[in-house]
């Protein structure tokens, strides 16, 4: 199996967001690390990953949100076992359990349908995990990262590309981080790079501090 270095995140860890849609809160998002008696096969480790996301006050009146997402990740090799999805946007539900089979290459997909994986894919969100222990050393502008994620019954690449340096000023302060853009697919919500930008410290933590989408009617952060 992959194995990876990690000095990004540990249980404990719990970031908590705040959705703003123009001037307004209009919602939240939190990201928290758990330790879990669960284990991959071959008694593996694992941890416990969940987020969860909801709106705020009069968002809920007009478009109500409330969605859970959990992943049981290898501790060694940052790669899920096991996908939990939960969904609930404005009354349109989705849910999905994957179980994820490494060492068959397969996935299981809760509906009896099973499809082929390469070893070490992401789901997600195990992909936001995977992605704090990249290698970014050395990285260099237009430099683009790749892996490979399982949604929605597909596999998908999924690239980052980085694109400099910033000082990013939020609530909590200022920081020093570096900048990417996701290299968008055909066909997909985003038309361009420049519609989605995110910012993660400069640290050994990678903690992704602020993001930025333009959507037709604005702009959410």
């Amino acid at each position: 199996y992959p194995s990876v270095t990690n000095e990004s995140f540990q249980v404990g860890e719990k970031l908590r967001y705040r959705i703003t849609y123009g001037f307004v809160d209009a919602g939240e998002a939190v990201l928290e690390v758990k330790s879990t008696t669960k284990k991959g096969a071959g008694s593996r480790e694992l941890l416990h990953v969940k987020g969860t996301g909801k709106t705020l006050g009069g968002f809920n009146a007009v478009f109500k949100v409330n969605d859970t997402y959990e992943s049981y990740i290898d501790k060694k090799g940052i790669f899920p076992w096991q996908f939990v999805r939960r969904v609930d946007e404005g009354g349109y539900k989705i849910s999905q359990d994957y179980n994820f089979k490494h060492d068959k290459l397969k996935v299981d997909n809760g509906d009896g349908k099973e499809f082929t994986i390469p070893v070490g894919i992401q789901d997600m969100i195990s992909s936001f995990y995977y992605a704090r222990t990249l290698d970014f050393k050395n990285v260099k502008k237009g430099d683009i990262f790749e892996f490979k994620c399982f949604m929605d019954d597909k596999v998908w690449p999924l690239k980052v590309k980085y694109v400099g340096d910033e000082v990013i000023h939020i609530r909590k302060g200022k920081f020093a981080c570096k900048k990417f853009v996701p290299v968008v697919q055909t066909g997909r919500y985003f038309k361009s790079e420049n519609d989605v930008n995110f910012w993660v410290t400069d640290d050994k933590n990678r903690i992704p501090i602020l993001i930025r989408a333009k959507i037709p009617v604005g702009t959410v952060k």
